[in-house]
C-alpha cells in the first residue's frame, strides 16, 4: 500500500472519518522533514496530528530498510508530562493498528516491571514521563543511540519548575537525535533552549482557532450567596439533569471534601487529584468516560492531556489561578466541533477575573426548585481478566450478551488492560446480569466480575 492508503486505513481503524485542517498540516509538514513545533487548542487532535506521520515515517524506514535493525529498537520518543496522557496516547497509538509497538512508562509502577515489558515487546516508540525516561536511560533499560525521533507533547509544562531539569537530562542522552517535534496548546514565551529546535524549524499555529473553540463554548456565571459554595454546586449540577459536568477545584483537599459532600447528597461523582493511587485515578476516569458518572471533580490535572469526548460542562468552582489555566479547562469541552457551557460559581467577595469580558458572561439563575442529578444510564463492571490472558472486546461483548441476556445496545464502552478489563452496562440491568452470569466462565476463564466501587 501506498502512504495514502496506509492513512486511510489507519484513521479506518481508529474510527476517525475525517482529519482537520491542523492535522492535515501537520501531517505534510512532518513528511518534508526537519523540527516542528505545533500550537493547537486543547481539544483540537493533536495526538493524531503527529502520530500519524510519524507511524507512516517509521513504517517507511522499516520497510525500506533505511535503519540497521530498525525493527528491534525504540526509533521514537514520545515525552510527555503526565502518566495519564502516556497511558492515553499509547491508547491512541495503538488503535491505529499498524502493527507497530509502543510501550508507555510512567512512576507509580516499578522501573523492573517496565523493564521486562520493553524486553518483551520491544517497542519502535516509547512514551514516558521525564522522570521515568531518565531511569530507563541512566539503566540501559533502552538502546538510546538507535532514537531518531524526540516529541514534546505540552512542551510549555517544560518550562515550569521541575520539568525542565528533568527534560533536558532525557535529551542529553539521545546522542542521535535528527529531529524534534514540540506540541502545546498555548503560546509559550519561550521555546526551551534544550530542546534545540534550532534556527530552522517549521513553525505551525493554530492557536488563533481559539477564538472558534470560544465562540462553541457558552460562558456563565453563577453567584453563591455564601462563601462555601457548596449549595450552590449542588443545585448547578441538578438543574443540569443528566448532563456530564467536570467541576475544577484548586486543591486536592478540596477535591475530597466537595466529592464527600456530593456523595452523601446522593451525587454519582468520581474524584480525580495527583494524590490518588495510579490504580484509582484510572478507575475514576474509565468510570467518567464511559457515562458510569456523570460528575467528575477534579483538580487542574484534568485540564490537560485526558482524553473525554462530550463533556457538556465545564464548572470552575474554584477561580482558575491564570489564565491559561481558565483557557485549558475550558478546552475539556467543545471538543471536536461540538458544543459546551462553561460555569464560573462567584462567591459574594468574588468578582470575574479581568481577563474575561463580562459582556460575554451571561448570568445564569438556578431554578427555585432543583431535582438532585439522577443516576447515569450505565454501571461499570470490573472483569479481572485482560489482554494477558488473551481477552478482547468481542469476547466480553459476547459473554454479556450470550450469558448475561444483554441486548448490543445495553452494553457501553469497554476497556481491555492488560491483566483486568471495565465495562459499561445498563444501569437498569446490572443485577439481573451478575445473576445470570454468577459462576460462568469467559472464553473458559473463571474470574471475577463485580461493579466497580
Amino acid at each position: 500500500m501506498n502512504k495514502k492508503e496506509i492513512l486511510a486505513e489507519m484513521l479506518r481503524n481508529a474510527g476517525i472519518s475525517a482529519l482537520n485542517k491542523m492535522q492535515e498540516s501537520m501531517i505534510k509538514t512532518y513528511g518534508g522533514g526537519g523540527n516542528v513545533v505545533l500550537l493547537s487548542p486543547t481539544g483540537s487532535g493533536k495526538t493524531l496530528a503527529y502520530l500519524l506521520p510519524l507511524v507512516l515515517d517509521l513504517m517507511e524506514r522499516s520497510t525500506a530498510g533505511k535503519e540497521e535493525s530498525v525493527e528491534a529498537a525504540v526509533q521514537a520518543v514520545v515525552l510527555v508530562p503526565s502518566r495519564e496522557l502516556a497511558l492515553q496516547t499509547e491508547q491512541v497509538f495503538k488503535s491505529l493498528g499498524t502493527g507497530l509497538r509502543a510501550v508507555s512508562c510512567y512512576g507509580g509502577r516499578p522501573t523492573m516491571d517496565e523493564h521486562r515489558t520493553l524486553k518483551g515487546v520491544r517497542p519502535e516508540v516509547v512514551i514516558a514521563t521525564p522522570g521515568r525516561m531518565n531511569d530507563h536511560l541512566q539503566k540501559g533499560n533502552i538502546q538510546a543511540d538507535t532514537v531518531r525521533v524526540l516529541v514534546i507533547d505540552e512542551f510549555d509544562k517544560c518550562l515550569e519548575l521541575g520539568f525542565r531539569d528533568e527534560m533536558a537530562k532525557v535529551i542529553r542522552q539521545l546522542p542521535k537525535l535528527r529531529r524534534r517535534v514540540l506540541l502545546s496548546a498555548t503560546d509559550a514565551e519561550e521555546i526551551p533552549g534544550f530542546a534545540s529546535v534550532g534556527k530552522e524549524y517549521a513553525r505551525l499555529d493554530y492557536l488563533d482557532k481559539t477564538a472558534e473553540v470560544k465562540e462553541r463554548i457558552s460562558l456563565h456565571v453563577v453567584h453563591s450567596p455564601e462563601k462555601d459554595k457548596l449549595q450552590t454546586l449542588l443545585r448547578l449540577l441538578g438543574s443540569r439533569g443528566q448532563e456530564s459536568s467536570l467541576v475544577f477545584v484548586n486543591y486536592r483537599e478540596a477535591v475530597d471534601r466537595v466529592g464527600k459532600f456530593l456523595k452523601q447528597e446522593g451525587v454519582y461523582c468520581e474524584l480525580f487529584h495527583g494524590g490518588m493511587e495510579q490504580k484509582d485515578r484510572e478507575k475514576a476516569l474509565y468510570k467518567f468516560v464511559n457515562g458510569s458518572c456523570n460528575v467528575f471533580v477534579s483538580t487542574d490535572l484534568a485540564a490537560r492531556g485526558l482524553d473525554i469526548p462530550d463533556i457538556d460542562n465545564v464548572v470552575h468552582y474554584h477561580l482558575p489561578v491564570n489564565e491559561d489555566g481558565y483557557t485549558h479547562r475550558n478546552g475539556r469541552t467543545a471538543r471536536w466541533e461540538a458544543e459546551g457551557n462553561s460555569y464560573l460559581i462567584l462567591g459574594p467577595e468574588e468578582v470575574l477575573p479581568d481577563y474575561l469580558d463580562a459582556s460575554q458572561v451571561d448570568e445564569y439563575a438556578l431554578p427555585e426548585t432543583v431535582e438532585k442529578p439522577k443516576a447515569p444510564k450505565w454501571i461499570t463492571l470490573y472483569i479481572g481478566k485482560g489482554k494477558k490472558d488473551r481477552l478482547s472486546k468481542t469476547d466480553i461483548l459476547g459473554f454479556l450478551c450470550q450469558k448475561g441476556g444483554l441486548s448490543k445496545e445495553e452494553v457501553g464502552r469497554i476497556d481491555v488492560k492488560e491483566h483486568q478489563s471495565f465495562v459499561a452496562v445498563s444501569r437498569q440491568k446490572h443485577r439481573e446480569l451478575l445473576e445470570r452470569i454468577s459462576g460462568e466462565k469467559i472464553k473458559g476463564l473463571k474470574t471475577i466480575i463485580q461493579v466497580t466501587r
